[in-house]
């Protein structure tokens, strides 16, 4: 009981009555016969509501079933999940109706679960708490946890105030802060969710005949993707939305009835990202590139892995080169510039069609990464889905089924699986590319809204702000946001490293490992790191460490060779909390190594025939034995570093287990990672870790054999110690400013 003064002396008592569910319209009635003879000398109903005048705030609060502080304020004007019991069929009537007197605005779409249906309501409290008539048919209120189901299909005046909310508590980020390079069909500038984070003077075209404007479509939907995450969350969250980047946009793609022809993607590429730089030539960008060729209308079989004009123009732009292509390979148009280094998160490229009686797996695996997410420098995104459910679906989805399950690989999804063994792993990572429903007799596939990701939509044939988007283009544009955020969250960092970061945070699912066999074959695994890249980034894991996860960042730069010769082997010393993992004994540890650099490209068309002429070099890391001493361990590096064809010496008196192995270590492209389990006496005694070079066609052509500039490389490590109570981080958070030791490969 609470008493509150209302002045001039006026004084009432608030009280919060349990009431059972389903009762809550009987207990008003109640109520009402007291108010109605309230002057009579006897009441009715007195014993039970003398002096109650009324509950409904108090009705309104016990319905809330999110967490207490979420509770929206009394005048806020909030829109509300509202569950209703399915009793006779009607809820939905009533409360319409209710909502229509009341002057309320409710969602178009509601949706079923089990004995539940759900719809959405924009209300103050009080004007929810007016809703007498159907409280008996509210069971529980929550706010919009995913608005995508209701906003995908919503009209225009629906979505514009949900728009609206959202820019009301949206905070855009500095001019000087990272940015997210949208490669594409051009963005809608104007569009509310966009124009506060995308000026006009960001926006080019490859072309300057072209207009800046989308005529597609397709770039606005990744704008808002790579501006916001998952934007359903974004606008179903009532808090202020600090952002930490911004946009740009280069269109790539020629207005309607035009194309590029595949041979001159990477030339159109390179004029495109030289127009973002030469207007703001000193902001941090990551590009966002979710346009690929299919293999078969690429040059030099994308199919199987080779690289290809663009994608060789790729890697040459990420190394800071500035090309344009001629019929016999590249020209690079500069010297070497590291702080031109620039970061490409391209598309893995969608499977298009399936028939009945594919295996979506299966059919993956057959489909090859398209051209150019072959590119060795760049971070290649596949998709996989959490989206399992048709609840959402409307009625002409009956019946259908995700083909997905929840954790899997999309079926969009390409993979490097019918790659040679000689080209790279792709794709690098997965996120969020929505499901594929499938008709009841399995003949039809289809992609209903509930299966796909919220974004930002051009207005080009509907007046609605809002629709869904799904496949790989959708995951590229989440993994560019997430890149952007950890140049955000760490402006030092090179783009090398925020690569080998977004790598070395990602997890597979469950589902996922349920798809590696047991035991300890290799060669399954090799193959489904082709599929699954290295699984989910998370940007929890990807910028801060845990007390019981401690990651090592180490930014350097090797002279790989010297007149056709190995030059030099970098030694790390690592700070290890050896006193800890001592302590630790037979405990099983993790390690995970992660090493990224980037190659400069062969420009001759003849050296991308063959992985060590196509790369300018190659770097490779090996961690000291538990066995070994520093002097051993530097012995055996120089003699491995300078064997013919990276041969490795054995490691049959090594401990421990690697889950990819050493073999996989020398596999082509220029990011390697691998995980080592042990127990923890043992990684106590491996705190020292080589980086060294491999061949490449700077040591094969010493005339134009560019060491002397040096080879930048980021490498990471990180161990880990799951369910254990032990802190590894804070013996290492003091030591800083570990040397390097430098050898002469002799």
């Amino acid at each position: 009981m609470q008493e509150v003064d209302l002045g001039n002396g006026v004084t009432v008592e608030r009280a919060t009555v349990f009431v059972p569910q389903g009762k809550l319209n009987h207990f008003l009635d109640r109520i009402t016969q007291y108010v109605e003879t309230a002057d009579a000398a006897k009441p009715r109903n007195r014993e039970l509501v003398d002096r109650i005048q009324a509950v409904r705030t108090a009705s309104i609060a016990a319905l809330w079933t999110d967490p207490p502080d979420e509770f929206p304020e009394q005048a806020q004007m909030f829109w509300w999940e509202a569950w209703l019991r399915r009793r006779d069929g009607d809820e939905v009537t009533r409360f319409r109706a209710f909502a229509t007197a009341a002057g309320l605005r409710t969602g178009r779409r509601s949706l079923g679960f089990g004995d539940r249906t759900v719809l959405l309501v924009e209300a103050t409290v009080e004007q929810l708490a007016s809703a007498v008539d159907v409280l008996d048919d509210l069971a529980e209120l929550r706010r919009p946890h995913d608005p995508t189901q209701f906003l995908a299909e919503g009209d225009a005046t629906e979505q514009s105030a949900w728009i609206g909310d959202l820019v009301d508590r949206l905070e855009p980020a500095d001019p000087q802060a990272p940015a997210v390079c949208v490669l594409d069909s051009g963005v809608y500038q104007e569009h509310p969710l966009l124009e506060a984070s995308l000026p006009l003077t960001d926006c080019h075209a490859a072309d300057p005949s072209w207009p800046v404007y989308d005529d597609l479509g397709h770039g606005t939907e990744m704008a808002g993707l790579a501006l916001y995450g998952d934007l359903g969350q974004a606008l179903a969250s009532p808090q202020l939305l600090r952002l930490r980047h911004r946009l740009e946009s280069v269109k790539l793609l020629p207005p309607p009835q035009r194309q590029n022809a595949p041979d001159v993607y990477g030339a159109v590429t390179a004029a495109g990202t030289s127009r973002a730089e030469i207007q703001a030539p000193t902001r941090r960008r990551v590009y966002s590139l979710a346009v690929t060729a299919p293999a078969a209308a690429s040059t030099n079989g994308a199919a199987a892995g080779q690289p290809s004009s663009w994608s060789a123009s790729l890697d040459a732009l990420a190394a800071g080169r500035s090309v344009v292509a001629a019929e016999d390979g590249l020209v690079f148009l500069d010297d070497t510039d590291h702080d031109a280094k620039r970061l490409f998160v391209v598309s893995a490229g969608n499977v298009r069609s399936w028939n009945s009686g594919d295996e979506h797996l299966d059919r993956s695996d057959l489909e090859p990464v398209e051209d150019p997410a072959q590119a060795w420098n760049v971070l290649t995104v596949g998709a996989y889905t959490e989206l399992d459910t048709m609840t959402g679906a409307t009625a002409d989805f009956a019946g259908w089924t995700p083909w997905a399950p929840r954790g899997e690989l999309s079926p969009f999804s390409r993979t490097s699986v019918a790659f040679s063994r000689t080209w790279p792993v792709k794709p690098d990572v997965v996120l969020e590319g929505g499901n594929v429903a499938r008709s009841p007799d399995g003949t039809t596939f289809d992609t209903p809204p509930n299966l796909q990701l919220l974004t930002t939509n051009a207005p080009l044939r509907t007046t609605r702000l809002l629709t869904t988007t799904c496949a790989t283009s959708a995951a590229t544009a989440q993994a560019a946001a997430l890149s952007a955020a950890v140049m955000a969250e760490y402006p030092s960092l090179w783009p090398e490293t925020v690569r080998a970061l977004i790598v070395h945070s990602a997890e597979w699912t469950p589902a996922m490992k349920a798809q590696f066999p047991a035991g300890k074959r290799k060669a399954p695994r090799i193959a489904l790191h082709r599929r699954y890249g290295m699984g989910v980034p998370d940007l929890a894991r990807a910028t801060h460490s845990a007390t019981d996860a401690l990651t090592l960042i180490a930014q350097d730069t090797i002279h790989p060779f010297d007149a056709g010769a190995m030059r030099e082997i970098h030694h790390h010393d690592l700070p290890w909390p050896t006193d800890v993992l001592a302590g630790l004994g037979e405990a099983q540890v993790r390690l995970r190594v992660t090493l990224s650099y980037f190659i400069e490209p062969n420009p001759g068309r003849r050296g991308w025939q063959r992985r060590y002429s196509y790369a300018s070099h190659g770097l490779r890391f090996d961690i000291r034995r538990a066995t070994e001493s520093n002097a051993e361990f530097q012995k055996r590096i120089n003699e491995k570093a300078l064997a013919e064809d990276e041969q490795r010496a054995t490691s049959s008196n090594d401990t421990g287990e690697w889950f990819f192995g050493p073999d996989h270590q020398r596999a082509p492209g220029s990011l390697h990672t691998d995980i080592w389990y042990g127990n923890a006496a043992d990684l106590a005694q491996r705190g020292a870790l080589a980086v060294f070079p491999v061949t490449g066609w700077w040591k094969e052509n010493k005339a134009r054999d560019r060491s002397q500039d040096g080879a930048r490389y980021a490498l990471i490590l990180s161990i880990e110690t799951p369910n254990l109570d032990v802190d590894v981080w804070t013996p290492v958070a003091q030591q800083i400013n570990i040397p390097v030791a430098i050898t002469t490969a002799t």
